[in-house]
């Protein structure tokens, strides 16, 4: 599947990930039932995920937390560069 193709999806799909989930949902402008797929999960690629909905919602400190979670940093790069750096992680 295409960066587009989930872009166009109606709905996201069962056999999605969490992240995946995520993802689509804060790309169709629901950042809280985005932010509810991962906020309840452990692991680095959810930390991952909610390292960005939280630095999309411009609370810098929570986002870094979550970064450090992930064991990764700060992306140097647009939300929307992010965020599609994400789909394309965990398609």
């Amino acid at each position: 599947m295409t960066i587009d193709e989930f872009k166009n999806l109606a709905s996201p799909s069962g056999d999605f990930s969490p992240e995946l989930k995520a993802l689509w949902y804060d790309f169709k402008k629901d950042w809280t039932k985005a932010h509810d797929q991962v906020d309840h999960l452990d692991g680095k690629s959810a930390a991952r995920v909610h390292a960005y909905l939280h630095r999309k919602e411009g609370d810098q400190w929570n986002a870094d937390y979550w970064y450090r979670r992930a064991g990764e940093k700060k992306p140097a790069v647009s939300l929307d560069q992010e965020w599609e750096e994400l789909v394309g992680r965990y398609l």
